[in-house]
């Protein structure tokens, strides 16, 4: 039907063809990540015992987003018309649920083709049964997913580092990793913190992500379990930070992302023992904590409660479920995306969750990594500044893209969370907002409900009178419900829920 580098090759093709270069990377100074979901169409016709030939599919972007970012605390605003968080895959998803809100006017109100057919209840959709969406990232989700096992193989010995070359003090960790600058530092086998954090460096290694696919780069490489050939059995003992036979963990590749606050901590020890993997995540700032979930943790919510949130819900029969994630050429382990994403037999996530309103459940979800690296990735750059023997400090870009595929006004570039180039004096007007702002997606889902006749409304936004964005987000029930019984498991009771007074605007 597809392979991954046809997802990925897809996916940089419309970032170098359909993005303006307003928002991107500053060549041979700035990186960047990126991430979209795909639409996924299967011929209305297909017989699922094909054999003799593969099934051709049509594969379309129509979400994606570029970041690296996320605010803190502090600069939240109760308005909603802030980006609290403006990571790749979070822009891509909520230019994702702009997409969903557009197909959902031409169903309910145009009356044209859309991705939705009418469903069983009054005012409710559904997708057609011939579209899935696959989400597409450059990197490994931040949180729990980048927390992969390093290991050495006794056939290739090798010295390990352990001082610092400085003061030969042991290099145990770092304590200034909520000052980061961005929030891959400790994910990025070449960055400099992650360089400082790691006590082993073997000479001889597969790389991570690349011998997996047959490849190798030059210059000194960290093996991990998915380019070792472990079998699930031995991945899930690398895990724990053993492994049998030939292999032992030497390290792992480390997060930026703290441990929510008052829940279990890292252990913080030397090697492989620095962090413990299972735990909710909350994204580094620069100084000023956030409020943020790692990425690893909500794309871990969104396959149980979908990609649509709470507001399209009131016009859903079921969920929008990712049926696939691919993620690109980087530090990678198949284990430890299932572990963060889906859950595994050693730590019980997602899949746990149980009574579930009807419509809801945890579907089984293909995760499979491409041999394609993003040409404005850290690693990429960084080969192309060597390259032209340049020098200097590589820096994240601050802004971030979004876009989607909607017909007026496709295009949003970002940086701190407001439009690029907005002055404080503009903050707080309606051209200080991004439209994947919470505010702007609320008036386009109340402008939505506005232009359907209110006998043919969801039964949900009619029984009650509703108003704010947080009455609305509560009314839709179903929703609710499966949120609850997520948190009601662990580790998701954990869970940083933004006050109720942020959500009170209109």
């Amino acid at each position: 039907m597809w392979t991954a580098d046809e997802i990925a090759q897809l996916c940089y093709a419309h970032y170098r063809g359909k993005l303006p270069k307003q928002g991107k990377p500053e060549p041979n100074r700035e990186w960047t990540l990126l991430a979209a979901v795909v639409k996924i169409q299967s011929p209305a016709d297909q017989t699922w015992d094909t054999t003799d030939k593969e099934v051709q599919v049509t594969k379309e972007v129509v979400s994606m987003g570029t970041g690296t970012k996320c605010i803190g605390q502090s600069k939240m605003r109760k308005s909603g018309d802030i980006l609290n968080d403006s990571h790749a895959e979070i822009i891509a998803k909520r230019s994702f649920q702009r997409y969903l809100l557009h197909q959902l006017h031409l169903a309910a109100v145009l009356k044209e083709d859309s991705i939705f057919v009418p469903g069983t209840q009054r005012g409710l959709w559904k997708l057609r049964p011939d579209l899935s969406f696959v989400f597409f990232s450059s990197h490994t989700p931040c949180g729990d997913a980048s927390i992969i096992p390093m290991l050495e193989f006794e056939e290739q010995p090798c010295c390990l580092v352990i001082s610092n070359g400085v003061n030969n003090s042991p290099v145990e960790r770092s304590d200034n990793l909520e000052d980061s600058k961005d929030k891959r530092d400790c994910e990025d086998p070449d960055s400099p913190v992650a360089k400082k954090m790691k006590l082993g460096a073997p000479a001889r290694a597969l790389s991570s992500g690349l011998a997996h696919h047959g490849m190798q780069e030059s210059g000194t490489v960290k093996p991990d379990v998915s380019s070792s050939g472990l079998t699930t059995e031995e991945e899930l003992d690398a895990a724990k930070g053993t492994a049998p036979g030939r292999f032992r963990v030497v390290d792992v590749h480390r997060t930026g992302a703290k441990c929510v606050p008052g829940d279990t901590g890292d252990l913080r020890k030397p090697g492989a023992a620095y962090h413990q993997v299972g735990l909710l995540r909350v994204k580094p700032g620069r100084g000023d904590r956030t409020c943020s979930m790692s990425c690893s943790d909500k794309m871990a919510r969104w396959n149980v409660l979908g990609c649509q949130g709470a507001l399209l819900m009131h016009f859903l029969e079921k969920p929008i479920y990712l049926s696939a994630v691919v993620v690109g050429k980087c530090p990678y382990s198949q284990e430890a995306m299932r572990r963060a994403l889906t859950g595994s037999s050693l730590l019980l996530r997602c899949q746990e969750v149980l009574d579930l309103p009807r419509g809801f459940g945890v579907p089984e979800l293909k995760i499979e990594q491409s041999g394609l690296l993003f040409e404005q990735s850290r690693r990429a750059v960084q080969v192309q500044v060597q390259r032209a023997d340049g020098a200097g400090r590589l820096v994240p870009c601050g802004a971030a893209i979004s876009w989607s595929a909607v017909p007026e006004h496709p295009l949003d570039v970002t940086a701190n969370g407001f439009p690029q180039g907005t002055t404080k004096k503009e903050i707080g007007s309606p051209r200080a907002r991004s439209r994947i702002s919470k505010v702007e997606l609320f008036r386009s889902f109340q402008k939505l409900l506005s232009s359907i006749a209110e006998d043919k409304q969801p039964d949900s936004v009619r029984v009650q009178k509703l108003d704010t964005y947080q009455e609305y987000k509560e009314a839709a029930a179903a929703y609710q419900e499966a949120w609850r019984a997520l948190r009601r498991k662990q580790p998701f009771a954990s869970w940083i829920r933004n006050p109720p007074d942020y959500h009170q605007f209109k």
